[in-house]
């Protein structure tokens, strides 16, 4: 349905001072800090987690030595989802209008639109983390559990057994599981937190236990051990997309972990149609996000 003056009655008085509800600001690409992005030329993309070989056999004299298998563990998909929104004005409407070009103030709003639906996606793969089956990855399993399934049988895990608000010990916590991760035939991998991801509500909690020299919350004299050691070098973020208020996030610096793939960049058209005399603009765009290893994340959906 087009846009006509009847629903723009305000804007056809003469004497209007001004217009607004269209120019706030908005938070623009925070999936960037989150998610490496990567472009695509096919309708989905797959990516195989293989297991490697595990802890070699003490070989005895004269013995034949123990040979190993790999095998493809999993696989995590991509299907590009086609986002696109559009609106339309009648030709009266842009006839009778006295202050602006409706065409491009609308517009405005409709790049707004579709910044806001690229950025809530993102954020949905943490909000829907420790969610069975919203999330749930190419194991099978939501992006933080404590039960992700290895190739040798055992799990590991990359959400505290207890759930736990932000705070000196759980940060300290997250960090120690983080170092002690596992690879699907059950051996240590390097892997350090790189960033904390902290929702609105959190900011001022992750500013006292990144940046202070001492420690937080307490009257003696001892350093910041999460500062002097250098942990979390990348500091935190916040994303303002986060829907739970104490839930955290440690960002990894496992290879292969939260993507985002671009299929197709934002296109803008506008045309106008013959017999109504309507102008129609629109927007359109294809992209993905997910993640391929759980390993890139460590999380806690807070106490509360």
């Amino acid at each position: 349905m087009a846009i006509s003056r009847a629903q723009l009655a305000k804007e056809l008085e003469p004497g209007l001072n001004a217009l607004f509800g269209l120019e706030y600001a908005r938070y623009e690409n925070q999936h960037a800090e989150i998610f490496d992005t990567e472009t695509s030329d096919r309708a989905f993309e797959e990516e195989v987690m293989l297991s490697g070989f595990g802890t070699a056999p003490t070989k005895q004299e004269g013995a034949s030595i123990t040979y190993d298998d790999a095998v493809e563990a999993y696989t995590s998909r991509y299907n590009h989802e086609t986002i696109a929104m559009g609106f339309a004005l009648t030709e009266e409407s842009i006839e009778d209008n006295l202050y602006d070009r409706l065409g491009a103030r609308y517009t405005k709003a409709l790049a707004r639109s579709m910044s806001h639906t690229k950025q809530v996606k993102a954020a949905s793969i943490l909000n829907n983390a420790f969610t069975a089956g919203a999330s749930a990855g190419g194991d099978g399993v939501a992006l933080c559990a404590t039960d992700h399934p290895l190739t040798t049988g055992d799990v590991f895990a990359n959400e505290p057994s207890v759930a736990a608000d932000l705070n000196e010990t759980s940060l300290e916590d997250a960090l120690i599981s983080i170092a002690g991760f596992v690879d699907e035939r059950g051996m240590i991998v390097a892997l350090t937190g790189r960033k904390l991801i902290v929702p609105r509500q959190l900011q001022f909690v992750a500013e006292r236990l990144l940046v202070s020299n001492l420690r937080v919350g307490t009257a003696d004299n001892d350093v910041n051990a999460l500062k002097s050691m250098g942990m979390l070098p990348e500091g935190y973020i916040v994303n303002d997309f986060l829907t739970d208020t104490d839930a955290f996030f440690i960002k990894t610096d496992s290879p292969n972990g939260f993507k985002h793939f671009e299929r197709l960049g934002m296109q803008t058209g506008m045309d106008g149609d013959f017999d109504t005399g309507n102008m129609r603009y629109k927007a359109r765009e294809r992209y993905s996000f997910g993640f391929s290893d759980p390993r890139c994340v460590f999380g806690s959906p807070g106490a509360a």
